[in-house]
């Protein structure tokens, strides 16, 4: 008999939600579970997706705004919640991934919070929040 996955279809996930200038909303998980609902069901094809490479950490995103992409400062500086929300918070200058989050999709049957990700970019920042 294999383990029940739990439903996080009709679930909200927990998370920090942070504003950054420009009116740009940043939230990001707080547990495997959160991460996942954020990832595959709160975040719209056009939020920006970040995560730190190579270590243990929130999923971040950044909610898009109708009409606007955000500049390379505001992908930084969510980027830099990545890494403060992550195993490199005591870190100097940390790799963050980020993608548009229509390329971020769930591998069939993995733990919540496992993600595969196309058409990356890597930002390097100082952990930190806004």
């Amino acid at each position: 008999m294999g383990r029940k996955e739990p439903d996080i279809s009709s679930e909200q996930p927990d998370v920090y939600e942070y504003e950054l200038r420009g009116g740009w909303i940043v939230l990001a998980g707080k547990t495997d579970l959160d991460n996942d609902i954020l990832s595959t069901r709160t975040a719209d094809g056009n939020d920006w997706w970040f995560h730190v490479h190579g270590l243990p950490g929130s999923h971040v995103i950044l909610r898009s705004i109708q009409g606007l992409e955000p500049d390379r400062e505001t992908l930084k500086k969510a980027a830099s919640i990545a890494a403060y929300h992550s195993k490199a918070r005591n870190a100097g200058v940390t790799p963050v991934v980020c993608t548009k989050a229509c390329n971020v999709s769930k591998p069939r049957k993995a733990k919540p919070g496992t993600v595969q990700i196309r058409k990356e970019i890597m930002l390097k920042v100082r952990p930190g929040l806004p």
